[in-house]
Parts: structure tokens; sequence; C-alpha cells
């Protein structure tokens, strides 16, 4: 399992954190936490008593949460205590104190938008646009990558159909396609992008958007036709929609002699 370390700032605050490079998730040092929420002069003990009291109130918290090395301020590693950002924010729905009540307001604030949204999801939609345009996508590229979750959504719905489960087969089909279309897989195409936790889409160019979305809608078309009952067949089906993308692609590239899946990413262009 390889593991970047970094440090994250939080309000003049250091908060040791640990991205695991398979699970694609960061984790957070819990003590360097309940130090800046509750201004403890002692945050191990703090995080012991609390721990404590979760396990009585029968909380799966405190049995959920790993323990990975890190750098303590005496320059050597310890075992600490950690969590990801769901249960980090479990973590701090459980902390009585004025500095995670901002916390807790937003996480409502969330919850309450997403109820909204699946009351009507035209709500969704124009917030997601609004989001994209703030981080200063082009109008042009957030209307392309909202047709793309469309074109996604239309394929998501065809494999759960088909019996495809969520989750780990779904993420394997998405490679399939791809490979097929990039020559990279998921994993390859973050990593010459320079990406983490970001959302890959959203770091394509539009060429590459284009012919992703074209290797989604064409897998769609022949499931559709051909209605696959195995795993396997639907497999076979996702390379066969991805390399007729990937054909076109190199059609562009013999013709426009460059290459079309690119290390550029929004991120660096934002920036």
């Amino acid at each position: 399992m390889t593991k970047t370390a970094a440090v994250k700032l939080f309000e003049q605050k250091n908060v040791r954190s640990v991205w695991d490079d398979s699970e694609e998730k960061w984790y957070f040092s819990i003590v360097d936490v309940i130090d800046i929420l509750t201004a403890s002069p002692n945050a191990r003990k703090y995080w012991s008593v609390l721990k404590t009291r979760l396990k009585k109130e029968g909380s799966q918290l405190t049995t959920n949460c790993s323990q990975l090395k890190m750098l303590s301020s005496d320059g050597k590693y310890y075992k600490t205590d950690v969590a990801d950002t769901e249960q980090l924010f479990r973590l701090i729905q459980s902390v009585p104190s004025p500095n995670a009540e901002p916390f807790k307001l937003w996480i409502a604030k969330v919850g309450s938008e997403r109820l909204d949204e699946i009351a009507d999801p035209e709500i969704g939609i124009d917030r997601l646009m609004e989001t994209y345009l703030k981080k200063g996508y082009s109008k042009e590229w957030v209307n392309q990558r909202l047709k793309s979750i469309e074109v996604r959504k239309d394929l998501t719905d065809e494999w759960e159909i088909r019996g495809v489960k969520k989750g780990q087969e779904f993420a394997i089909l998405t490679d399939e396609i791809t490979k097929a279309w990039s020559g990279l897989s998921v994993k390859e195409y973050k990593n010459l992008k320079e990406l983490k936790k970001e959302n890959l889409r959203d770091n394509m160019t539009n060429l590459e958007l284009v012919l992703n979305m074209l290797a989604e809608a064409t897998t769609t078309e022949i499931s559709k036709e051909k209605k696959p009952v195995t795993f396997q067949q639907n497999k076979t089906i996702a390379k066969q929609g991805g390399t007729i993308a990937g054909n076109t692609r190199k059609e562009i590239e013999e013709k426009t002699g460059k290459k079309i899946v690119s290390s550029i990413s929004a991120k660096k262009l934002l920036e």
C-alpha cells in the first residue's frame, strides 16, 4: 500500500494526514483534529475519554478507525489513530465543543440540500453548474460536463438492468472502457494528470471528455442490443465500446499529429 504523507493546514494548525493511494482516501490524525476543536490541554486524554464514551453508546466509529505511523513532534514515527473523511465528520458531530458547531451546521446544510435535490433533481443540476463556474471552468466546458454526467447515468442504469453490481464491478467495467479508448487504466490516467481524490472527468480536456462520452454511450447502445447476462459478457461489451472511441482517438491523432490523452488537468489550468 503506497502512502504519501502530507500536512493539512486547518485554522493555522497542522493536521497530520496520509494519502492512501490504493484506497484513494485521505486519513487524518484524530488527536490533531481533537486538539483544534476542543483546545484541550491534553488532546490524547480527551480522545481516550471520548473513545470510551462512544463505545459505551454502541458507536462503531472507534471500532472502524485505523492506525497509521505518523511523524510526532519529537521527530519519531508512532502509531496514531486516524479517520477518513466520512469518519471525521461523524467524529466532529460527537465533540461537544463550540469550535465544532460550524462544522455541524455545515453538515446539516449539506444534508438539507441533498434532500431538496432528491425532491427536485433540477436544483442539483443548477447547483452543480454554479459550483463548476465558481471554480473557473468555462460555460462551454460545464455544459459538456453536464452532458457527460447524463451519458454516464444512462450507462450505469443499463449496467444495473444487466445485473452489474455497484462499486467494484462498476469500477472494473469503467476501467475496461477507459483502457480501450485512452490506452490507460483509470489509475494510470489519474497519475498522468497528477490527481488523487479529484474526479478524472473534471480534469479532462474537451476532446478527452467527448471521447469518453463516445466510449460510454457506445457501450450503452451495444449492451442494449446484445443484452449481456454474465459479468464477463458485460466486460467484453465495455471493451468493445471503448475500442470504437479508441479508434476515433487514433484517427484524430493521425490527422492532427497531436496526442489527445495528456497530462493537462483543470487543476493545473485553473491554478
